[in-house]
């Protein structure tokens, strides 16, 4: 499996975090919905990667784009007091 292939789920990313991502799914909202909204990002862009669900090289980039800031947001809210 390729680098690009591996899972960008963020407790994978983040195992150090993985109780406060599942404190906060089911707590928090907002967050939970961000998440929601990452895995769903994460999971076009897997299809794309593994050939099921081939994308535009525009939408794969802008799709990239947004799970960055998604999970730049989410990190920010995981890790803050």
């Amino acid at each position: 499996m390729q680098s690009s292939m591996l899972s960008h789920a963020l407790a994978v990313e983040f195992p150090e975090l993985l109780e406060r991502i599942h404190f906060l799914k089911a707590s928090d909202h907002h967050f939970a919905r961000l998440l929601e909204e990452h895995d769903a990002v994460d999971q076009r862009i897997t299809r794309d990667e593994e050939k099921i669900e081939p994308l535009s090289d525009e939408t794969l980039h802008e799709l990239k784009q947004q799970r960055l800031k998604l999970k730049d947001e989410l990190y920010q809210i995981a890790t803050s007091a």
